[in-house]
């Protein structure tokens, strides 16, 4: 294996972007979070109850060494848009990858802020963007709060929240652990935590943490020691539910959202970075299983991310597409209710 091949299989391996296996070797201590036990934790490690434990190195390398990867186009053009300072209904527009705007009742949040030219612990090795981002960093609005999912660099930037710091000082919100991470990366950054269960009160709106099935890690050595999380923001515009990655494991992150919160107006689920299914399926689902998810949470409208921006997986670009169309139209439902944005396109979602 020649030098540059294996920078590449490191990169991959250690930023964990897209991938299911968690790590090169186990470390017996938790940096991140100190606590008790709990339904998701071991008193090390957070782990999904019930789930599919993260692929191991052995399976990495059979996956990066397969050889099955498609060709992505280079240098993709869009056209950035300038959002309005505020919205009073509700507006979700792509920034690129995991990274959204969304202005619901005069607030400003940002989904897994990621400006840097890569998702990767390495300025030199690592998925490259294939776009610039949707909107300019100067033409952000105040950004009023950030959800923060899981520490994966193609969702926890610490450049780009360094950014955010020092312009817009924004709350970030994020499951237990995370915020050592992001605090030893900008110590003065406001940060709360919480379990799958917690809720924080966010100015008009309530951040309830809910759960997914992911892992995480930020190197070799410090697998599922920091919590992934999903999110439902309840507002007086409606409710959003908003996951940054998961599998679909039978549904569960699904099943419990109609009675636990009743009607969801919008859903951001993630589409992209799914094969190969043999390795992929436990920690990321493919755009039909998003679909079986929309069905099962009840939610109106769905915003497909997680696609175009970052090459992680096998599959080309724009197959995320075509497979969400086609589950779309087995299912019986109007392609306009769940859309797959592109960077720098804006949905403002249906009442």
């Amino acid at each position: 294996m020649n030098r540059r091949r294996l920078l590449a299989l490191l990169a991959a391996g250690a930023t964990a972007t897209a991938t299911a296996t968690g790590a090169f070797a186990l470390s017996p201590r938790n940096r991140y979070y100190s606590g008790p036990p709990a339904h998701n934790f071991d008193g090390t490690r957070f782990f999904n109850p019930g789930g599919a434990a993260p692929r191991g190195f052995g399976d990495l390398l059979k996956w990066q060494t397969g050889g099955n990867r498609a060709t992505w186009p280079e240098g993709i053009a869009i056209r950035p848009v300038k959002p309005a300072p505020r919205v009073d209904d509700l507006t979700i527009t792509m920034v690129g990858h995991a990274t959204l705007l969304i202005q619901v009742a005069g607030l400003n949040l940002l989904t897994d802020p990621v400006w840097s030219l890569r998702a990767s612990p390495f300025s030199f090795a690592g998925p490259r963007r294939a776009t610039a981002p949707g909107i300019r960093f100067e033409h952000l609005p105040k950004i009023d709060a950030v959800l923060l999912t899981h520490n994966h660099y193609d969702h926890l930037d610490t450049g780009t929240l360094q950014r955010l710091h020092g312009t817009h000082d924004p709350l970030v919100i994020t499951p237990l652990g995370n915020d050592t991470i992001v605090r030893d990366a900008v110590p003065q950054m406001r940060v709360q935590t919480g379990n799958w269960g917690d809720t924080l009160a966010l100015a008009n709106a309530t951040v309830h943490f809910e759960p997914c099935h992911h892992w995480s890690a930020r190197g070799t050595r410090d697998r599922s020691m920091a919590l992934w999380s999903a999110f439902v923001i309840d507002t007086p515009a409606g409710r959003i539910h908003h996951i940054g990655d998961t599998g679909f494991d039978q549904g569960r992150p699904y099943r419990h959202l109609p009675d636990k919160h009743g009607p969801i107006r919008a859903a951001i689920l993630p589409v992209g970075a799914y094969e190969p299914r043999w390795f992929m399926r436990d920690q990321h689902q493919n755009p039909a299983e998003a679909v079986e998810g929309f069905l099962l949470s009840g939610a109106r409208h769905a915003v497909g991310h997680h696609w175009g921006t970052f090459q992680l997986t096998d599959e080309a670009r724009d197959a995320p597409l075509t497979a969400l169309s086609d589950a779309l139209r087995s299912k019986g439902i109007d392609a306009a209710r769940f859309r797959p944005l592109a960077p720098g396109e804006a949905w403002e979602i249906p009442a």
